[in-house]
């Protein structure tokens, strides 16, 4: 649990928080929508890329991303997404979730546009083999599948991307400033142990290998 001895001004309830911030606009507030209509299912098919979060029953939170070409979710319907759970590291920590608590949230990103689709709703795993093989990529089908009964979803403004300039490629940092994946691996699951080139060298493998 969080301490927060340290701080001496802190919001403990949504009246607190109102009276500090305000209410949201009617626009703000009539954007929710409870289908996806044809411009949800555009940003989908548009979107490589999705944050996917779950939660335990004892409010444990977890964001998985996941990725794919544009398209991967699928829209069954007004109501129904379905997500492909492809080879990972067999933790599982968004499907346990799932298993004790249904309720999951999405951000659809789309490359270059500056605003998201968020989709709530509720998740059930599944494994039906026709809808796995529709689900394939290079000839592999999916481990599973997440099929999302859509909630709501709603459109989110840009002021994240325009603050972080996120596509602006001039603002990246330079990959090399920053640890490698082998390197993070050895300290944080190896304490030091381990051969960061070896580490690389497998990690390298599984990608051109493992991927679907």
């Amino acid at each position: 649990m969080v301490t927060t001895a340290r701080f001496k001004n802190i919001i403990t309830s949504e009246d607190d928080l109102r009276e500090q911030l305000g209410w949201p606009s009617e626009r703000a507030r009539g954007k929710t929508i409870a289908a996806l209509d044809q411009h949800c299912r555009d940003i989908i098919a548009a979107s490589p890329f999705a944050l996917v979060a779950t939660t335990n029953s004892d409010g444990s939170v977890d964001v998985s991303p996941k990725g794919d070409p544009a398209g991967f979710i699928r829209v069954l319907d007004d109501n129904t997404l379905v997500i492909p759970d492809r080879p990972g590291n067999r933790r599982f920590d968004g499907l346990a979730n799932i298993l004790t608590n249904p309720g999951i949230g999405m951000i659809f990103i789309v490359p270059g546009m500056r605003e998201t689709l968020r989709v709530n709703g509720t998740a059930t795993i599944v494994r039906d083999q026709e809808l796995l093989e529709s689900l394939a990529m290079d000839g592999k089908l999916p481990w599973l599948a997440i099929v999302v009964d859509v909630k709501e979803a709603f459109v989110h403004c840009p002021k994240a991307f325009l603050r972080s300039k996120l596509w602006d490629a001039e603002t990246w940092p330079d990959r090399d400033s920053l640890p490698s994946m082998a390197c993070i691996l050895n300290d944080h699951a190896l304490a030091g142990r381990g051969n960061v080139e070896e580490i690389e060298a497998d990690l390298a493998e599984r990608h051109r290998t493992q991927l679907y």
